[in-house]
């Protein structure tokens, strides 16, 4: 982490980190709501979303490089 010169850049940098907490809350919010809506309206079923979500976790977590 970087040294702040000042108290005040620490209170802005505290300040900025809130905001994102907030951002990330919101953005959270609405992706549940839009999920939600889109099982009720019966585009999808919360097991393929479940399996969707393992495979993309997998995807996402396997090595970039190919195993010889």
């Amino acid at each position: 982490m970087e040294s702040f010169s000042t108290s005040m850049d620490l209170v802005q940098f505290i300040g900025k980190l809130g905001d994102l907490k907030d951002e990330h809350y919101h953005l959270i919010l609405v992706q549940s709501a839009l999920i939600e809506l889109l099982i009720d309206k019966g585009l999808f079923s919360r097991q393929e979303l479940e399996r969707k979500i393992t495979e993309v976790d997998q995807l996402m977590t396997g090595s970039p490089y190919p195993t010889a």
